[in-house]
């Protein structure tokens, strides 16, 4: 009776609401946690990723209302990811959301003749979303955990087999249980929202741009929209997070499942060949691994969220996204906090849920919750300090031109690679041998910036680094975001069971008071100054122009502050180490930064 009681209840927020009734805001949590059906299933993909003549499987793990059971049809809110089965030892990427690893991380597959248990399931969404409508379901991404196939950080084969899933949703592909025998996903109404936070994030992005049909929304949190840009920056070989050495055979290699990497060993040659990393060009490697040219192909609304302090994932991944989706009218809406690389459940938990929550029964119930009216921009510009804009960059903005300088002067530098970013901009207004700086007067009011910066500088170079680096810095005292730290308290967001307690800690922002913050940054291989495909030397001593953009961000100078541009060689945590020496010249009445201000 109770499981009729909870099918009947939804089906009134799902159908006409009775005359004398109003309509209900949101979907209610009218569905039992505990008794919430829970089961495995493994379903078949179109392609065969580690060549064994089979086509690949993906395991899915799956929580629904228990009315539907009895008929009830619910939305799916989907979460694909390669670390289900965990990863190993990859510097920088132990912060990633692991939400579904289950107790049987890293164990071999389970004989047919003895099932495994019910799955049990991490994070916070199942403790949420299922009491109020959804299912919730957790694949493992090719090659990884419990899934057929080989991982192959963002290549075709991944956002196929998580396509699939979708597919099977809506009754276009194929499962079985743990027995083998054929599960059909009859309790979907098809429609989909995908979320996740880093690569969790980051298959969303390639599973969208396949253009699927039932794939309403997606939640891309800290998320990668081209994969180039997260290892490269115009044609520099770059390090993610800062963790020298990183590539796409690292990641591949980290999360490949345990049991069986010798299957997947030509594939993972395959990798290191193909990225290029002695030119760092661009290629058909990186074409595959672009999301943006399937931006086209979207089909569903997106909710962009990234952290401005993520040097993991950077901002240029969901600024680039952003624009291909506005170019092509896609409905979206943008979240910017302070934070690192995270998820705003961390940081914004209150509103967070409520945002989430009428996002996704906006899309994936149809219920109008008023989210589309409000403002399409929620912008952290310092920590708990929040403005919203009718679009992203804020409306006003106006791009500043400010030349560096007059006249023929030369200016000279030394690159010197074992001092870091925060050593060479500690002291703005003094002459320093390893880099140039440029301030500007005092402020006179408030300035935010808004978007993208970039420079264009005129120069020569001699010696081995072939990097320019450009570090824009807001010089003035100020409390800024210095971390997050969790506290004692916690957050219940829903119903518990043994294992699944439904309860977080609550985290609050650490700040300090500083002399001055690097705001975004930049890099430029100059030798893909005419083309990120092509390499072309420069000639030692001659002049050339070089332009690149810094990292979009948005960011509010205070009165008195001055802005700084610090251009170097070498950036320590970022750029890869060529040995020192190498001199650059700049003319500053060549070269000019420009600024998205108001």
């Amino acid at each position: 009776m109770a499981a009729t009681l909870s099918a009947l209840t939804v089906a009134t927020l799902l159908g006409p609401a009775p005359a004398a009734a109003a309509a209900p805001e949101n979907t209610q949590p009218v569905h039992d946690y505990t008794t919430a059906i829970r089961e495995r299933v493994w379903v078949q993909t179109a392609v065969d990723s580690d060549a064994d003549g089979q086509p690949d499987r993906v395991a899915v793990r799956i929580i629904r209302p228990a009315a539907t059971a009895d008929g009830l049809k619910v939305p799916v809110i989907f979460q694909a990811s390669p670390y289900y089965g965990g990863i190993r030892g990859v510097a920088g990427h132990d912060d990633v959301d692991r939400s579904g690893v289950d107790y049987l991380l890293g164990e071999p597959a389970p004989a047919k003749a003895e099932p495994p248990p019910p799955p049990t399931f991490g994070g916070y969404l199942d403790n949420y979303f299922v009491p109020r409508g959804y299912a919730v379901v957790f694949a493992d991404s090719l090659g990884t955990g419990r899934s057929d196939g080989c991982p192959t950080a963002g290549g075709s084969n991944e956002a196929l087999g998580m396509k699939a899933v979708i597919d099977w949703f809506n009754g276009r592909a194929t499962a079985v249980d743990a027995d083998g025998a054929p599960v059909a996903a009859d309790w979907s109404t098809g429609r989909t929202g995908m979320i996740g936070v880093s690569y969790n994030g980051t298959l969303p992005n390639a599973v969208a741009a396949t253009g699927v049909e039932g794939l309403e929304t997606i939640v891309p949190i800290a998320a990668v929209s081209n994969w180039y840009d997260y290892y490269r920056a115009n044609g520099g070989v770059v390090a993610p997070g800062g963790y020298q050495g990183e590539d796409t055979d690292v990641m591949a290699r980290a999360v490949l499942t345990r049991a069986t990497p010798e299957i997947c060993a030509e594939v993972m040659a395959g990798l290191t060949r193909s990225q290029d990393r002695a030119t760092g060009d661009y290629n058909d490697y990186w074409a595959e691994r672009n999301y943006l040219n399937g931006a086209g192909s979207v089909r569903a609304s997106v909710f962009l969220v990234h952290g401005l302090h993520d040097d993991n994932v950077r901002t240029q991944q969901t600024g680039q996204w952003w624009e291909a989706l506005a170019a092509h009218n896609v409905p979206r809406k943008i979240w910017l906090h302070q934070a690192g690389h995270t998820d705003p459940f961390a940081v914004r938990r209150d509103a967070w849920l409520d945002a989430l929550h009428r996002w996704f029964d906006q899309w994936l119930y149809g219920i109008d919750t008023g989210i589309m009216n409000e403002p399409m921009a929620d912008v952290e510009t310092a920590p708990n300090q929040w403005r919203t804009a009718d679009t992203w960059p804020v409306p006003g903005t106006r791009r500043v031109v400010q030349p560096l300088g007059w006249g023929r002067t030369r200016q000279t530098f030394v690159d010197n690679p074992s001092r870091t970013a925060a050593q060479l901009v500690a002291n703005g207004t003094q002459a320093d041998p390893n880099r140039l700086a440029y301030l500007s007067p005092p402020l006179a009011k408030e300035t935010r910036l808004s978007g993208t910066a970039e420079v264009t500088i005129r120069a020569d170079i001699r010696g081995e680094s072939p990097y320019l680096t450009a570090l824009l810095v807001d010089y003035g005292t100020g409390v800024r975001y210095a971390g997050t730290r969790a506290l004692a308290e916690q957050d219940c967001v829903g119903p518990s069971v043994s294992g699944d307690s439904g309860c977080f800690s609550k985290q609050e922002y650490a700040t300090t008071t500083t002399p001055y913050e690097i705001v975004t940054r930049g890099w430029l291989d100059v030798r893909n100054r005419l083309s990120l495909s092509r390499s072309s030397q420069v000639v030692p001593g001659r002049a050339y122009t070089f332009r690149w953009k810094l990292q979009p961000t948005d960011y509010v100078f205070a009165p008195g502050h001055r802005i700084g541009l610090v251009l170097l060689s070498t950036e320590r945590d970022h750029t890869l180490r060529y040995p020192g020496g190498t001199v650059i010249g700049v003319r500053p009445g060549g070269s000019s930064l420009t600024l998205p201000l108001s």
